[in-house]
């Protein structure tokens, strides 16, 4: 059985873990070594035997901690080419233990199944991940402009789905954001608004999700509550009641979050 828990979530960090209790799979390392560390070792997770981390991108929230991790521990890289190069030009000594790929190949971790697929951001060659195992699958899909085809076909048959609701779209205009950031949040390489992340719930749901966990919530442009509320109306619209039908969460910001079964 796979577990998923979040370590971190938002602007200023991104983390979290996918276990069958052999095969301890990060993706992201957005907050410090420190804090992974102490997160997974509160999971009852000795960090020596972390197998991996699956990069989705360069940007600082989702590699802050990856430099010293890395120097560490010595655990191995997933990242697409384009990510891999960028990370190489930071980290020294990565290519040692960088492994790239092309997104769309899949792989396997240990006893865990990996599917990638492009994901529509401003970075280099950003990546969604769906990890499966004995027919249960969980997909991670944050920091998105728009829904891609690619995207739909990467969280297809996900029994739990990571989805991104960055932001309430008025509250952004209407915010303090200087307008080029405003422009680089709504544009189809930004990130998606609590409306696009619903219908991106929406169609993970009526293909089988019946778990949940929306992610990388803007600190000044949204809110939990918020952020549950637009996607769960959504979703009971569609006859899929949250509570009832399908497990809707709203994953923390800077602690982790609860243990999912997958």
């Amino acid at each position: 059985m796979l577990e998923l828990c979040t370590l971190a979530s938002g602007s200023s960090g991104n983390s979290l873990l996918v276990s069958d209790g052999n095969t301890h799979i990060l993706v992201d390392a957005g907050i410090s070594c420190r804090r992974i560390t102490t997160a997974l070792k509160g999971l009852g997770i000795d960090p020596a035997s972390l197998s991996a981390v699956l990069i989705t991108h360069e940007h600082t929230d989702h590699i802050s901690g990856l430099t010293t991790l890395t120097k560490q521990r010595k655990v191995p890289v997933y990242a697409s080419r384009g990510t891999g190069r960028q990370l190489c030009y930071r980290i020294a000594f990565l290519d040692e233990v960088l492994h790239p790929f092309t997104p769309g190949e899949s792989f396997s971790i240990g006893s865990i199944d990996i599917e990638t697929f492009p994901t529509p951001h401003d970075a280099a060659e950003s990546t969604g991940y769906a990890l499966s195992q004995g027919g249960r699958k969980a997909a991670v899909v944050t920091d998105l402009g728009h829904v891609t085809p690619e995207v739909e076909a990467g969280i297809r048959g996900a029994n739990l789905l990571v989805a991104e609701a960055n932001h309430d779209v008025e509250w952004l205009r209407s915010g303090p954001y200087p307008y080029f950031l405003k422009d680089r949040i709504l544009g189809n390489r930004g990130h998606l608004s609590n409306e696009a992340g619903a219908a991106l719930v929406c169609s993970a749901v009526a293909a089988g999700a019946s778990t949940v966990v929306l992610a990388h919530l803007s600190h000044e442009n949204n809110t939990p509550e918020r952020a549950r509320q637009v996607v769960g109306d959504s979703l009971t619209r569609m006859g899929a009641v949250p509570g009832r039908d399908v497990l809707l969460d709203v994953a923390p910001r800077s602690e982790p979050g609860r243990r999912y079964a997958v």
